[in-house]
């Protein structure tokens, strides 16, 4: 093991066991050096890597504190080891989503609130005035398609799912891009999709809302191996 490996090992231990929580500042560097048995430089580049991860902040001329810990944070950086697999994996992340926001789908029609089903029915009606309009605004369609599955992987209740969705579901942008460009019904399928999802929501069916989710998100996999290594980005 690495020094920066032991510091990283021993703030973690520190986490883990109680010592500090989210918020927490950590000892003077002098100390926490002492303690851990590596060199100022070793704790340095330690503590570099756990900010990276989303574990520790460091403020200017204030010391260095445990964050919030929050699931989405410290997953943030699995959109970077998605981005990393390019083009050619696609797919296999694209299944993870899947199974993720069918489960999440089944949790939220027992938790949504109603304040988050309204929301989620104006993101809805949003989708429909942009798909009637001509020429049709694609990356404003994308975005409305991904604040609705936002909504509903949040109201399912569970961080570390929602942390994971929103890792993932970023990467599939250029290929929900690509389908409205060049598949004729592709964004009414996936709007009258939705539509559905909605429906097993509000009426609180978990069973029905996760069919719903997973034949929409089979529909959006399916086509993936149609999509060009050149198809433009959501964000041009």
């Amino acid at each position: 093991m690495s020094r920066t490996d032991e510091v990283v090992d021993g703030v973690r231990r520190m986490i883990t066991g109680g010592e500090l929580g989210p918020g927490d500042r950590l000892p003077v560097e002098k100390d926490l050096a002492e303690r851990l048995g590596v060199s100022r430089g070793s704790l340095r580049e330690g503590v570099r890597a756990l900010t990276v991860l989303g574990v520790l902040d460091t403020r200017q001329g204030d010391g260095t504190y445990v964050t919030s810990l929050d699931p989405a944070r410290l997953m943030s950086s699995l959109q970077f080891v998605v981005d990393l697999h390019g083009d050619t994996s696609a797919r296999p992340f694209h299944a993870v989503r899947r199974v993720l926001e069918t489960e999440a789908a089944g949790l939220a029609a027992h938790r949504i609130t109603p304040e988050a089903l309204e929301q989620a029915r104006t993101v809805l009606d949003q989708a429909a005035r942009t798909l009637a309009q001509q020429p049709v605004d694609h990356p404003a369609f994308i975005e409305a398609d991904t604040e609705f599955h936002r909504i509903v992987a949040d109201q399912g209740g569970n961080p570390v799912i929602t942390a994971l969705v929103e890792a993932i579901a970023g990467r599939t942008a250029r290929e929900r891009l690509w389908r409205g460009l060049h598949e004729e019904g592709a964004e009414a399928r996936t709007q009258r999709d939705h539509e559905a999802v909605w429906r097993a929501l509000a009426a609180g069916d978990a069973e029905a809302a996760r069919v719903r989710m997973a034949a929409h998100l089979l529909d959006v996999e399916e086509t993936l191996p149609l999509v060009p290594a050149d198809a433009p980005d959501a964000a041009e």
